[in-house]
């Protein structure tokens, strides 16, 4: 497990069974350079952190999307220095808007081998609140491109209303972001011919969610910090001129 300060405290078993793929696929991905290697604790003990867990998940969507070992090293190399767990998420979340939605019936296990972790029944009634999941015949129907960032809300110390709360205000903003995005794609391509629309359409859809994602990222950062730093009970700072 890690620390509240992101230590790396995973031994690479844990490491291996938490992000669903064989310790020997970790060390095979260590020699080609497609992990850091781990900090070097007593006794010579590799010890792994959230950037590994983040980084094999980045690799894992990669080869989802068809990627061979040669594209995902020339993809993983092209990445700046130094990037956060979180960075890499933000990464792999565009990587994973490229493709259509991948809804697959699994078992129990194998919905555990999926999230990277252990789910107890909690977890799994989460997740089904969350809309991540639902009960099939025969285990579960998973959407995989939301399912590694449900497991990771399960950490988050918020109530399931306040999940499903949010998840209902960013589904309706991204809906009418979408809505609107389109209407002026579609008044851009409204005379060219079927093919121009299709390559344009191709190239914009990962370019538009990286922007959103960015525009985002960065106004949830401004939104943060002056709630963190705004004294406790004190007026909003649009309220402060009243």
């Amino acid at each position: 497990m890690t620390t509240d300060a992101d230590e790396p405290t995973l031994t690479i078993d844990e490491l291996a069974a938490r992000s669903g793929v064989t310790v020997r696929t970790v060390r095979f991905y260590g020699t080609k350079g497609l992990l850091p290697p781990p900090v070097l604790g007593p006794r010579r003990v590799g010890h792994y952190g959230p950037g590994h867990l983040a980084r094999l998940a980045l690799i894992e969507e990669l080869q989802r999307q068809g990627m061979t070992l040669a594209g995902i090293e020339r993809y993983l190399r092209q990445l700046p220095p130094g990037l956060s767990a979180h960075d890499l998420a933000v990464h792999r979340a565009v990587v994973a808007s490229w493709a259509p939605d991948t809804v697959e019936t699994v078992t129990r296990e194998e919905l555990a081998r999926r999230a990277g972790r252990p789910l107890a029944e909690e977890d799994v009634e989460r997740l089904v609140a969350m809309g991540v999941i639902r009960p099939a015949e025969d285990g579960y129907e998973a959407d995989l491109g939301l399912l590694r960032l449900g497991t990771g809300l399960l950490d988050v110390p918020l109530s399931p209303e306040a999940i499903f709360a949010a998840r209902k205000v960013l589904l309706e903003h991204a809906r009418a972001a979408a809505r609107e995005l389109s209407q002026l794609f579609r008044g851009e391509v409204a005379e060219r011919d079927a093919r121009d629309v299709r390559s344009l359409s191709a190239h914009m859809h990962p370019l538009v969610v990286q922007a959103l994602l960015t525009a985002f990222q960065r106004s949830l950062k401004e939104e943060l910090g002056e709630w963190l730093t705004r004294p406790a009970g004190g007026p909003a700072a649009d309220q402060g001129h009243a």
